[in-house]
């Protein structure tokens, strides 16, 4: 019988020992540049975001060195379950969600508020790594073996561009594509399938986007392509950015100081636009500086990838860093109107519970992957071997 074999500190001192240190300082780092943030855009308050943030920060800290301790036979076990759960969520969310400016992505459960579309983008990492170790190898590329995790991701994705959020949709389908990439898809499936998308995308012009998309997903494509476009309506939030972005120069107004946060140029500062007030008080530098440490970040991540020798935790710390890669990419690049406006929060900086918590709690399984990588649970074994 096909075993997990590990070759890792059994008592919880020698796990500690073995945690990734460098990455656990990385994360505390931008954490704290986020509570210091959200206490600047709160004019200089703890109230009513900075010590929430810090509060549920420590939450979550506690929580991802709590996660990864637990061993990935235990994580393999619950892998279906929690997509499962996951995507219940976002069933009730069609059911009783709660709506926030204007969209349906939250739900209470008693005296909490989740955002359930956060929580699947860690469960659909949790069921891909699992079915892909299940999955002997020669069946990877079939397309028996391809259609149960693009099923896995499309039901999720369906519900959640329902909400609506095209944003949090892409994401998920670049995490899921990842995996599956990573798990050992050929080269010619990725050329039919780039091809295929390139005929789509030339079908899409000759059909015209405004018979695909909502009008006002058009109407942020308009704004994205012109700056001109609605400038105090649609146009007045991605303008506003840029500006707030270039007002900081090389090294920024200072700490507290930043005019176009005070004076309320930019309503909701401190969630998707949190890096425009971060580049207006330190500048080109500070800016700079908070993307070195999430490349740092995501370079520790891919290293522990690289080096675990179970499939199952090598598809789950690559699916969880291109998640969060997609986050920050995708907010720094919708703030300086590189990207059109979608939605994405700054890991870790941007207020938000549930998002802070559910990065952490990634986090925690790829530390747990880092103290549990010469595992070699034998490709295809499944839970018991």
């Amino acid at each position: 019988m096909a075993v997990f074999r590990e070759t890792v500190p059994r008592d919880l001192q020698g796990k500690l020992m073995e945690l990734n240190w460098t990455l656990v300082l990385l994360l505390v780092l931008l954490g704290l540049a986020g509570v210091g943030m959200l206490y600047s855009v709160g004019g200089g308050s703890w109230s009513p975001w900075a010590l929430n943030h810090m509060i549920r920060l420590a939450v979550g800290l506690v929580a991802m060195v709590v996660i990864a301790m637990f061993p990935p036979r235990f994580w393999m076990g619950v892998s279906y379950p929690v997509y499962v759960v996951a995507l219940l969520l976002l069933v009730l969310v069609e059911v009783m969600g709660v709506s926030i400016n204007g969209a349906q992505r939250w739900v209470d459960l008693g005296p909490i508020r989740v955002q359930p579309s956060e929580i699947m983008k860690l469960a659909i990492v949790f069921a891909l790594a699992r079915y892909y170790h299940d999955l002997p190898t020669e069946k990877v590329t079939s397309i028996s073996g391809l259609l149960p995790p693009m099923m896995l991701i499309g039901a999720p994705a369906v519900l959640i561009l329902g909400q609506p959020d095209l944003g949090t949709t892409l994401l998920l389908a670049a995490t899921g594509v990842a995996v599956i990439f990573m798990a050992g898809l050929s080269w010619w499936f990725i050329l039919v399938v780039g091809g295929i998308g390139l005929f789509g995308i030339v079908g899409v012009g000759l059909y015209g986007l405004e018979n695909i998309l909502a009008e006002y997903q058009m109407d942020r494509v308009r704004a994205f392509t012109n700056p001109d476009f609605d400038p105090l309506g649609i146009n007045y939030h991605p303008n506003q950015a840029v500006i707030t972005l270039g007002s900081g120069g090389m090294t920024g107004k200072g700490f507290l100081e930043g005019t176009q946060s005070k004076l309320g140029y930019l309503p909701e500062m401190q969630t998707d636009y949190i890096f425009t007030a971060l580049g207006e008080e330190f500048g080109f530098v500070g800016g700079i500086s908070i993307l070195a440490i999430n490349a740092l970040i995501m370079a520790q991540a891919v290293a522990i990838a690289v080096s675990c020798k179970s499939p199952f935790l090598r598809l789950l710390t690559i699916g969880i860093t291109t998640t969060y890669a997609s986050y920050v990419f995708i907010n720094v690049g919708m703030v300086s109107r590189l990207l059109p406006v979608v939605g994405v929060p700054l890991p870790l900086i941007s207020y938000g519970g549930t998002v802070v918590l559910a990065v952490l709690a990634g986090f925690g399984l790829i530390l747990g992957a880092h103290i549990h990588r010469n595992a070699e649970p034998p490709r295809g074994a499944g839970l018991f071997g």
